[in-house]
């Protein structure tokens, strides 16, 4: 959808097991959480490549190996989050 705004937000939320989210189901079908370390070991990083009919092609990020693949924007938004947090390990 053009003109969507997204706006990420990193925060500190404390223990985990303490928290009660209940997200938009027709937006979100499962929460998960996915430590710092695993999305910094590089066999739990990936990219997909895409070509459209008309030759054009990109690469988008993917993170591997938890209980799902994080492909598409929320990929995108935690590689660029990654790279402000540990610049020097990502």
């Amino acid at each position: 959808q053009q003109g969507m705004t997204v706006a990420p937000v990193v925060a500190n939320l404390g223990p985990l097991e303490a928290l009660t989210l209940t997200p938009n189901p027709d937006e979100v079908e499962e929460v998960f959480t996915l430590p710092l370390a695993h999305l910094l070991r590089e066999e739990n990083q990936g990219y997909t490549h895409f070509r459209t009919a008309n030759g054009y092609g990109y690469t988008l990020p993917v993170f591997l190996n938890g209980p799902h693949k994080v492909w598409g924007l929320t990929a995108i938004v935690t590689e660029l989050t990654l790279e402000l947090l540990v610049p020097g390990r990502y």
